[in-house]
C-alpha cells in the first residue's frame, strides 16, 4: 500500500471530511453547468459531464459563469447532493463565495497542484481548518 501524501494550503471553509475524489481540470459552472437535485455535472461538454460530486472530494480549478454558481452549489447542499469537500486552485469572489455557502471543507492554495497530483477514486481526507490534504492513492 502506497504511503499518503501530503499537501499544505490555505483554509477556505473550516472542518473535516474524507471521500474517493472526483477530480477534473476544466472549471465548473454552476448555473446551467450543475444539477443541485441531483449533484450531477450536466454542461454537455464537460469532461465529468454525468458524474455526481455528491458526497466526493471534488478537486477543479475553480468556478466559472455567473454568480449563480454560489446558488446552485448552496442548493445542493440543501438537497444533500453536495460535495463531501472541495480542493480548488483558482480563487475568486465568486469560488469564495461558493465554497462558503456550501458548508463543506475547502481548501485551496496547496504547495502542488492537486489536479496533477490527485486522481478520481484516490481517498482523499480534507481538514479545512488546518489547510491539509491527504491523499491515499486507489488500489490498482
Amino acid at each position: 500500500m502506497s504511503r499518503p501524501t501530503i499537501l499544505t494550503g490555505r483554509s477556505v471553509v473550516d472542518g473535516f471530511a474524507e471521500g474517493e475524489a472526483l477530480v477534473t481540470s476544466q472549471e465548473i459552472s454552476g448555473f446551467g453547468g450543475t444539477d443541485a437535485a441531483t449533484g450531477q455535472i450536466i454542461e454537455v461538454h464537460h469532461e465529468l459531464y454525468g458524474r455526481s460530486f455528491k458526497d466526493k472530494v471534488l478537486v477543479f480549478p475553480g468556478a466559472k459563469g455567473s454568480s449563480g454558481w454560489a446558488s446552485h452549489f448552496q442548493s445542493a447542499r440543501v438537497h444533500g447532493t453536495a460535495p463531501a469537500a472541495m480542493i480548488f486552485n483558482i480563487m475568486t469572489t465568486k469560488m469564495a463565495l461558493g465554497a462558503i455557502v456550501t458548508r463543506v471543507p475547502a481548501v485551496t492554495d496547496l504547495d502542488q497542484d492537486p489536479i496533477r497530483i490527485i486522481r478520481t477514486g484516490d481517498w482523499v481526507k480534507v481538514d479545512g481548518t488546518r489547510g491539509v490534504v491527504e491523499i491515499t492513492p486507489k488500489p490498482v
